[in-house]
């Protein structure tokens, strides 16, 4: 199988529903997920799911670790468990074939490049993010109907709508992915920059009351938070 059959195999799969819900379950979580927990919160058998966790592992779109369950160690434990993982790789189709990474990718290292001018660029590529970051967060503005201003839940939502998979815990918003991973793994510092002027513009006109984005960088996540 060729690298875009390889593709093209990985997205149909989720066109089937348990699969589809099984690695929607594990990428929303803070760590790697066991059959019997993936069983039991998609209330389908555990042969069903352990069928369609290594479908999804073996066609790269989840990563499998073995460790034994919590309370269980030392000699007659029992073989390890599997657990598993979103892949922190990503997989992309188009027809016909388009290469924006490839481009944003040049245009990172062209700013990157340019010693003198470098800042001035940076600058506006922050202004440019907030703004684009205002129109997403519009969305949430109060209406005639609806004078209260957006809750932190809806915040939340908006964000999974664009793709960073929020989780919210005590009044804080981790952001499980990061949409612009690959480029932030060669030029973090601008990327990330970049990162949090957007979602300061979408905080700032969404108008939540009390919220504010920080750079908060930690491995397998986005490096922004949204804090109360």
């Amino acid at each position: 199988m060729d690298k875009e059959d390889g593709r093209l195999a990985a997205l149909a799969a989720l066109n089937e529903p348990h699969r589809r819900r099984l690695y929607r379950y594990v990428a929303a979580q803070d760590s790697a997920v066991s059959r019997d927990a993936a069983s039991a919160a998609l209330e389908i058998p555990r042969s069903v799911a352990a069928f369609h966790l290594e479908k999804l592992a073996d066609l790269g779109l989840l990563e499998v670790e073995y460790r034994r369950p919590p309370g269980r160690g030392g000699p007659g434990a029992g073989r390890p468990a599997k657990y598993y993982r979103r892949a922190a790789g990503e997989i992309a189709l188009s027809v016909p074939e388009r290469r924006y990474d490839l481009a944003a990718l040049l245009l990172a290292r062209a700013i990157e490049s340019t010693a003198e001018e470098s800042a001035v660029v940076v600058k506006a590529l922050g202004e440019v993010a907030r703004d684009y970051g205002r129109a997403i967060g519009a969305h949430l503005q109060p209406s005639e109907e609806i004078a209260s201003p957006p809750s932190i839940e809806q915040l939340a939502k908006l964000l999974a709508e664009n793709g960073y998979e929020p989780r919210l815990e005590d009044g804080t918003i981790t952001l499980g992915n990061c949409p612009f991973h690959a480029l932030a793994e060669e030029h973090r510092e601008l990327v990330c920059g970049m990162n949090l002027e957007l979602l300061k513009g979408v905080v700032e006109a969404a108008g939540v009351p009390g919220t504010a984005p920080r750079l908060d960088p930690a491995l397998g996540r986005c490096c922004v938070t949204v804090v109360a």
